[in-house]
């Protein structure tokens, strides 16, 4: 839909506002009053145009808020809203909204200026892969030209359109766009600044137009999207590069030459290396989670162990030592170790440390068990008793004092099934969920020395050596170590990426050098805890395919790959 523009001189220059924002889902008051306060600031920089993020306006994935008619008239009523408002003689605006249209549900952007609407384009390539599945609530729209916005024709592809070949680039510039501007929610993995420089190159160099990329920021559920807004010109050349999973409204200027437009050079950022990005994206789903939900501090169990050490420093650094919480819950086989490694580790991160014993009300379960389980041996029964004591106390203290759980299981312990269901995966949120066990080792060491922008933790070792160097343990009976169960980390690692991340065949993993034995055994634990993922809390999403969204496999399931 497209409203006629009132005739202007053709400009021989343009400055775009690219704004790289946090939207939360659901709140399209909230979400107005970003883009308001948004093109005031691009207004005060001068800006002719602001560029905001695909489906700003409901917040990005809205899922299936979007078959709700009442969500959909509220996204429309803000449109025209923010529309009306630009009679202002400011800053024209596009934006992302969800829209009801006469074929169904569209995922839609908007260009509003002069007090209107002067375009409409829904998104003609819907995703439906991975942790996309658009075309179960959007309907595909119809290809449609530039706009023409105070004499620049600009196209309008929204996200997806220039990840493939849908030909929705060369479109636009056939029918004669001058510039692309590109909203998108290209959510983070390791990685994906390179990947997104690629596909934008790409299609820079099939409809020979610069291309302006501005991407969400911000946690969603599991999904954590990254920023790092960019800008290619016709030649290739990289204009700008805004921060990673940092907020900002950034000024590009733009110049008609004989050969077209050119962004001229800006800011380029540096962007963080793997383990600093990471980190960061973990910290930032932490925190949005919690905030985004209404929690005022979030509680956790502290053992003196690894991964609920790397938790309680990315719980401080996204929200401040003042609102973390940790427990030591102790029982006969907690080591000494464990005790001053705990105390030690909330000491440095400065958070509140308590310290519950368990051996009380472990033993009165055992006690009332004990004429069901008479004649039996003990084994991981009362082990998990353990577990499932500690997350009683855990939930206890949850809903006393309105502190969300964080739990603390990896990607390698929860592929396996290396986690007790109501124990020690109780909890609201778990930031190292897609982490394998090899990945917290290295974030750990990285965290010790280095603080991630933005972070509200500390600087200096924050997890004690002690914790990183020794083996790691469960602590439920006397002497254990993971390894007592499980092949070396390394090992388990690399098996289960190509069985997660990869999809190998157990015969192509064994050709990697791996024990066929061992193999098959991992793969059908992978397997049989497929019932145990679905029942475990959320996770930021670090890697190309993590449980939950990426993976979808039955838990009914009786393939095994021999």
């Amino acid at each position: 839909m497209t409203a006629s523009a009132s005739p202007s001189a053709v400009p021989d220059r343009l400055r775009i506002a690219v704004a790289q924002l946090n939207p939360t889902v659901g709140d399209i008051a909230g979400n107005l009053a970003l883009a308001r306060r948004a093109r005031a600031e691009a207004a005060e920089g001068g800006a002719d145009l602001l560029l905001l993020t695909e489906l700003f306006l409901s917040g990005y994935p809205p899922e299936d808020l979007v078959l709700k008619p009442a969500f959909l008239k509220a996204c429309w009523a803000a449109l025209e809203t923010l529309a009306a408002e630009t009679a202002d003689g400011g800053p024209g605006l596009i934006i992302g909204l969800p829209r009801q249209g006469e074929a169904g549900r569209h995922n839609s952007a908007a260009v509003l200026d002069g007090g209107r609407i002067l375009h409409v384009r829904d998104k003609v390539d819907l995703p439906n892969y991975g942790e996309f599945d658009e075309k179960r609530v959007f309907v595909e729209g119809a290809i449609s030209g530039p706009v023409d916005f105070r004499g620049v024709r600009i196209g309008v592809p929204i996200c997806e359109e220039i990840w493939n070949d849908a030909g929705v680039c060369e479109t636009l510039a056939e029918a004669g766009a001058e510039i692309l501007l590109v909203p998108n929610g290209s959510p983070y993995y390791r990685g994906k600044v390179d990947v997104r420089h690629q596909v934008v190159l790409r299609q820079v160099i099939e409809s020979g137009l610069p291309i302006l990329f501005a991407n969400q920021l911000g946690g969603q559920d599991e999904l954590v999207f990254d920023g790092a807004s960019f800008a290619f010109n016709a030649d290739k050349s990289l204009a700008f590069q805004l921060a990673q999973f940092q907020p900002c409204l950034a000024f590009s200027d733009w110049s008609r030459t004989a050969d077209g437009w050119v962004c001229e050079p800006g800011e380029i950022a540096t962007i963080p290396e793997a383990e600093e990005a990471d980190y960061t994206a973990c910290m930032l789903g932490l925190r949005d989670y919690v905030n985004k939900n209404g929690f005022k501090s979030v509680v956790l169990g502290l053992s003196g162990g690894i991964d609920s050490a790397i938790c309680t420093a990315l719980a401080v650094d996204a929200l401040g030592p003042e609102r973390v919480r940790t427990i030591m819950l102790p029982y006969r086989y907690t080591s000494s170790d464990s005790f001053k490694d705990a105390e030690a580790c909330a000491k440095a991160l400065g958070v509140r440390y308590d310290t519950v014993p368990i051996g009380e009300p472990v033993d009165a379960f055992s006690s009332a068990l004990s004429d069901l389980f008479e004649g039996t041996e003990e084994g991981i029964t009362e082990e998990n008793l353990q577990s499932r004591t500690r997350g009683v106390i855990l939930m206890a203290v949850s809903n006393k004092f309105g502190s969300m759980v964080v739990t603390t299981g990896n990607k390698s312990e929860m592929s396996v099934g290396y986690a007790t269901l109501y124990g020690d995966m109780n909890g609201g949120f778990n930031p190292i969920k897609d982490l394998y066990k090899m990945q917290v080792y290295a974030l750990s060491r990285w965290r010790n020395g280095a603080v991630p922008a933005g972070a509200l933790g500390p600087s200096g070792e924050v997890i004690p050596i002690n914790i990183i160097d020794k083996a790691p343990s469960a602590e439920l009976r006397p002497n254990q170590t993971d390894q007592d169960s499980l092949p070396p980390y390394p090992v388990l690692d690399d098996i289960l990426e190509c069985l997660v991340e990869r999809e190998m065949g157990t015969d192509e993993i064994v050709a990697r050098g791996h024990d066929v034995a061992t193999v098959h055994r991992i793969e059908h634990l992978l397997y049989i805890a497929e019932y145990k993922r679905r029942q475990s809390a959320p996770g930021v999403k670090i890697t190309r395919k993590n449980f939950g969204r990426d993976r979808r496999y039955p838990i009914t399931n009786r393939f095994r790959d021999r």
